[in-house]
């Protein structure tokens, strides 16, 4: 089985989500991180299984909402294997947040 490679900047925003929701719900927060390891084992084996969001991205990115929780993850399908680049709270400004990402 192939499993995405997550990114140090999406290393970084699993963490931080993980301790915000680990000060009220530790088991959440270990939830958490098995539905991203789930969701990189879903993307590796099937690249094109996000949507492609041109409002938000130009380039190679496709988002995958993830199962259980309000996040997204946003990658790029053009590595092999893909390149998980974000994971993002869906609430959140997702153009500002998104717009340093190389157009590839």
């Amino acid at each position: 089985m192939i499993t995405a490679v997550i990114a140090p900047r999406a290393r970084r925003d699993l963490v931080a989500a993980a301790r915000w929701i680990r000060k009220d719900n530790r088991l959440a927060a270990l939830a958490l991180r098995e539905a991203v390891a789930r969701a990189a084992e879903r993307i590796g084996t099937y690249p094109r299984i996000g949507v492609v969001r041109p409002d938000l991205t130009s380039g190679p990115y496709r988002f995958v909402i993830l199962t259980g929780f309000p996040y997204l993850i946003v990658y790029a399908e053009n590595h092999d294997p893909p390149l998980i680049v974000r994971i993002l709270h869906g609430a959140r400004d997702l153009s500002r947040l998104l717009r340093d990402l190389p157009s590839e």
